[in-house]
């Protein structure tokens, strides 16, 4: 399952209107909302600008719309221990709805990724699913976490619950065919990536996992194939590296 990057992880931090709203006192949520927004979406282009807005917003009283932006810029930045810390303190801090508080757990559990502690994030996204069973994506980051651990079949049970809430969520089912990799079950991994190349055509995981179950069956221009297409759908990614390096490496032990 391919690791989250700070990169993907900025647009992540934002939450729902809805959860927001409900976040912030009644009566001046709308305008606190927009600040804050205003001040998340500057996460990902300069982490080190919002988290000066985020102190403006502290100086004007915004405080949980501060701390949230601070906590998210502190991930851009790098600082993943202390913006996990954060998220976990906005999480349990106060009189929030079970799914801003589930939110800001997924938040945190991402950051603890992000710094390399899964066992961690594994613990805080147990306590998110109880509070938010309904959220597939939940299951997926604490299947992800379970994968970094090392934990293939407890990430496997975990995207089988993301599935059985969103049947048709393509990441997931790609995330399946990766722990079914791991757990030597290549035919259903097949399966599964079937599924989610027909729902998503260019995922670029799901080409990059298509090209190294075609490499394990000995179908090296189908990996070679499957691996170029993610270069070209997806330049500069994550995947791309994986891909470019599975090429590299194949055409070494070819010639």
């Amino acid at each position: 399952m391919s690791g989250k990057n700070p990169g993907r992880l900025a647009k992540a931090f934002l939450c729902a209107a809805a959860v927001c709203a409900l976040a912030f006192p009644a009566g001046a949520a709308g305008e606190n909302v927009r600040r804050h927004e205003m001040c998340l979406a500057q996460v990902e282009r300069d982490p080190e600008e919002a988290f000066e807005t985020a102190q403006g917003l502290r100086a004007l009283g915004e405080m949980l719309g501060a701390e949230h932006c601070t906590a998210a810029a502190l991930v851009g930045l790098g600082q993943y221990d202390e913006a996990a810390r954060r998220f976990e303190a906005l999480a349990r801090g106060g009189n929030l709805v079970p799914g801003a508080v589930a939110s800001f757990l997924g938040h945190a559990a991402q950051a603890l990724l992000l710094g390399g502690r899964p066992g961690r994030a594994v613990d805080v996204l147990s306590e998110a699913v109880r509070l938010a069973p309904a959220d597939g994506e939940l299951w997926v980051d604490r299947a992800a976490a379970f994968a970094a651990a090392g934990n293939y079949a407890g990430a496997l049970a975990d995207l089988d619950r993301a599935l059985a809430v969103s049947p048709a969520n393509a990441q997931a089912l790609v995330f399946r065919a990766t722990a079914k990799r791991f757990l030597d079950r290549l035919g259903d991994a097949q399966a599964d990536l079937e599924r989610a190349l027909i729902l998503d055509p260019r995922n670029p995981e799901g080409l990059l996992e298509w090209g190294i179950l075609r490499r394990l069956a000995d179908d090296n221009e189908g990996a070679r194939r499957a691996w170029l297409s993610v270069l070209d759908v997806a330049p500069g990614t994550d995947a791309a590296r994986a891909a470019r390096a599975n090429l590299e490496r194949m055409d070494l032990r070819v010639r």
